[in-house]
């Protein structure tokens, strides 16, 4: 008995080791930080722990040539997750500081050190470059003097403070020479050196002479680039690929948008009564951007294409699947032709099969699956013959030829099958003989297909008569044609409504403005979630300021504190809910520009969403 207790006990402890063996983490300690940054400009540099690290084991970098203006501030948080009775428990540590480049050039900042249980680990060191953007700017340097010694309304140092350069929209091909039929990606991407909080008047080419796909990306990746000397934050905004259906030049049009950037100016309107200067304002300020036209060279295919040519472009393989030697006669059997690959596989087309005339073929099946990425498209096309053998005989099926266009190699390449040999046996459960004609010149395999084919009418004199009232200009003639007069003039009646609602652009945005809303709202929570500070507050405001655009038919440029609140007690909403409303967005605007700001992002989205909801319900009343 004693052994048995033992041997249950021995077993528990090894099961309870083998799960924390299974459920420990594996330690990660790095370091993030942009890669490049503009001399004078301060960023953040986080080193970033997945576990509880040891009690004052964090040693910093040195930080040379770098001026640390803030820090270290340490987050910390932990989630548990259970999915189908499993545990999983994760940890964040975060160490950051605020840094100053000091001067221009390639500066590496070394490696940070910090302990868990004892194990001491290493960042990897990071090279930052930074960036000297006044260098080139020398010409522009007395005009920025002289207009901050003359006074300005704080709308126009506003609109001064974002240069013609800090937002801009930038196109580019994967190529600018393709074969017709070769497929290439357009990519627009949005450069900003400023805060953007919407869009307005949208509007990408239409691609003319082109076939587009375009590829759609839940995540956009943002990441930092350098143009002209100057330090970007960019976004893929559109990406397409497109298939040339036409030789010659081609021309992408440009895409055009207006981005609205947020700008925070110092009012003297706002001035403190015991003189320490004004408090902040924030102001949209529109700009319209316009990417580049491009061209593309389509070079037409050469000549001397084979008969199997279709006009697939790019790099394939074609599969058979084999037939049984033997078939009896009247039975059905499915050829199938397997093209995989990568190119314009959406345009190929099901390769010709030739069956002897004693074989009925029937309608080919097409299946496929194929994925689209910014290389092309990728997967395989299948395509499926059925068909009867009717006559028994041996038979010689011609092999399936498929052939496309390689631009790698510049030539047509023809892809063949094996030829089949069919035998095709007797149908012995068919019970009637084969009815012989002769003459004609039919063939052998047709002659014995009449008996089972030809059915004989019946034979003798017509017997019809007359079974009712005619139904033309009959009363159902009448009444079924009054019904459909109603029911015309009742759809023309509510296609002209929906068309004078479709064209009404601001009863359009009032009615989408709460749904809008929802949905920023949704996003607002999962950068909640993920702990992501800056972006949540970013996507809050853009729910807020939206949802009062689109419900009051306001440009996003021309929203004020005042004017909303104005706005809101016109439509019946209290003063206190117009407040709250205004509140919110300081608390906002405060969190998102002071970090050191206590706001809780929980209570924020609770009180945003409960107060949308409440307006939308007063207004609708």
């Amino acid at each position: 008995m004693r052994d048995l207790v033992a041997k249950i006990i021995l077993t528990l402890f090894g099961l309870a080791a083998f799960v924390a063996a299974r459920g420990a983490e594996k330690v990660v300690f790095e370091a993030n930080s942009p890669l490049a940054v503009a001399a004078g400009e301060p960023f953040r540099m986080e080193f970033a722990l997945n576990a509880k690290p040891d009690e004052d084991s964090f040693a910093a970098p040195a930080f040379d040539g770098f001026d640390v203006l803030a820090g270290p501030a340490v987050s910390r948080g932990s989630s548990i997750q259970i999915v189908n009775g499993s545990m999983t428990k994760s940890v964040n540590y975060t160490i950051t500081y605020v840094l100053l480049p000091r001067a221009a050039g390639n500066v590496t900042v070394g490696a940070a050190e910090i302990a868990v249980d004892g194990t001491t680990y290493r960042t990897e060191p990071v090279l930052i470059e930074v960036i000297d953007e006044a260098a080139g700017s020398g010409a522009g340097s007395g005009t920025d003097d002289r207009t901050r010694t003359e006074p300005r309304q704080p709308q126009g140092d506003a609109q001064a403070r974002v240069a013609s350069d800090d937002i801009l929209l930038r196109a580019s091909v994967s190529r600018s020479s393709v074969y017709k039929g070769e497929p290439l990606r357009v990519v627009f991407k949005l450069y900003q050196r400023v805060d953007i909080v919407g869009f307005e008047s949208v509007r990408f080419p239409s691609f003319n002479g082109f076939w587009a796909q375009e590829l759609t990306s839940d995540n956009p990746v943002r990441s930092r680039e350098t143009l002209d000397g100057k330090i970007y934050e960019t976004m893929v905004a559109k990406e397409y690929l497109l298939y040339p259906q036409q030789a010659g030049k081609l021309v992408i049009d440009p895409a055009e948008v207006t981005a609205v950037a947020r700008v925070v100016v110092q009012s003297p309107r706002n001035m403190d009564p015991f003189g320490f200067g004004g408090g902040p304002e924030f102001y949209n300020v529109p700009r319209k951007l316009q990417s580049q036209k491009i061209e593309v060279t389509v070079k037409e295919l050469p000549a001397g294409a084979p008969a199997s040519f279709s006009g697939a472009v790019g790099r394939f393989t074609l599969e058979t699947t084999p037939l049984p030697d033997r078939l009896a006669a009247n039975s059905a059997a499915t050829y199938t032709v397997k093209i995989s690959g990568t190119g314009n596989l959406t345009f190929v087309q099901a390769p010709k099969l030739t069956l002897p005339g004693s074989f009925e073929q029937y309608n080919v099946k097409t299946t496929e699956s194929i994925h689209t990425s910014a290389a092309g498209a990728t997967g395989y096309r299948q395509f499926e013959y059925p068909f009867i053998a009717r006559a028994d005989g041996t038979y010689e099926i011609d092999p399936v030829e498929f052939t496309y266009f390689s631009p790698e190699r510049m030539q047509y390449v023809t892809l063949s099958s094996k030829p089949l040999v069919l035998e095709i046996m007797p149908d012995t459960e068919s019970g009637g003989e084969a009815v012989v004609m002769q003459g004609r010149g039919m063939s052998k395999e047709e002659v014995r297909l009449l008996g089972q084919d030809i059915r004989f009418i019946k034979l003798g004199g017509a017997q019809l008569r007359r079974d009712g009232r005619p139904f033309f200009l009959g009363r159902t003639y009448f009444m079924l044609l009054a019904v459909v007069a109603g029911v015309f003039v009742a759809a023309f009646v509510a296609l002209r409504k929906r068309i004078r609602d479709a064209q009404n652009a601001a009863l359009v945005r009032g009615k989408r403005a709460n749904k809008v809303a929802v949905q920023r709202f949704r996003t607002a929570k999962r950068h909640m979630e993920a702990q992501n500070r800056r972006a949540f507050y970013e996507e809050m405001l853009r729910a807020l300021w939206g949802y009062v655009s689109d419900k009051f038919n306001i440009p996003v440029a021309n929203l004020t504190k005042e004017n909303v609140r104005e706005e809101l007690q016109k439509r019946g909403v209290a003063p206190e809910e117009a407040q709250s409303f205004t509140e919110i967005i300081t608390r906002c605007d405060e969190a998102q520009y002071s970090p050191a700001a206590e706001v809780r992002m929980n209570d924020v989205y609770a009180e945003g969403v409960e107060l949308i909801s409440r307006i939308e319900s007063v207004i609708k009343r």
